[in-house]
């Protein structure tokens, strides 16, 4: 069965597709970090807002080039409003947090009309290469997967290591290009034995209580 963009309305093996603005619950979850800390990643939502902001301006100027390619020191109003407003289905967005501040974000934004998405994410300074980058990319891909989404893509600058890094040791089979130094890559997000060791024992059910929906 397919909507009106040509997409099925189904999930993976038949499931029912996530009904677009309603908040996901059961993709709340704890992560564990590569040095052992346990962390709690979740669905963004627009009261995020204040957060998002207070991450974004304690980013180091690098970080911030290497994801906008740009130095963009603050997010404007309507941008914050775009990055936390998502619908879950063609645009989806996870936060990482931990002492109640926000850690990491990583998103996707399908390509209209098609069964592909790019991927982004990015993590505050004090928590690179703890791999939280990988614990984001593999989220995002089961959740596509059940939302229709089969292959991700995504742009980076040739010396951005740690986003590079991440494609890398993903355990998907990833293409790549390079054009004026900038990498493009591209992936199937259907797991692969090298993607299911990677991620082994490091997300469990959250024991937080669940949100109130937003209306």
């Amino acid at each position: 069965m397919s909507d009106s963009s040509g997409r099925s309305s189904s999930g993976p093996e038949g499931a029912a597709m996530p009904l677009p603005g309603v908040y996901p619950e059961d993709l709340e979850c704890d992560v564990t970090t590569s040095a052992g800390a346990v962390m709690h990643m979740r669905p963004i939502r627009p009261d995020d807002a204040d957060e998002l902001v207070h991450f974004h301006l304690n980013l180091s100027s690098g970080s911030v080039y290497r994801r906008y390619f740009a130095f963009h020191p603050e997010l404007s109003q309507r941008e914050v409003e775009h990055l936390t407003t998502v619908d879950y289905v063609d645009r989806l967005a996870f936060i990482v947090e931990t002492d109640d501040r926000l850690v990491a974000v990583g998103r996707y934004d399908r390509i209209p009309a098609t069964d592909e998405a790019e991927v982004a994410f990015l993590v505050t300074d004090e928590f690179q290469n703890h791999g939280l980058g990988l614990l984001l990319l593999k989220h995002l891909a089961d959740a596509a997967r059940h939302r229709g989404i089969t292959t991700f893509t995504a742009e980076t600058q040739a010396d951005n290591r740690g986003m590079l890094g991440v494609f890398k040791d993903s355990g998907f089979p990833v293409t790549s290009s390079i054009e004026e130094e900038v990498v493009s890559v591209s992936f199937p997000i259907e797991p692969t034995e090298e993607s299911r060791a990677r991620y082994a024992g490091r997300t469990r059910p959250s024991d937080r209580q669940p949100p109130t929906s937003p209306t």
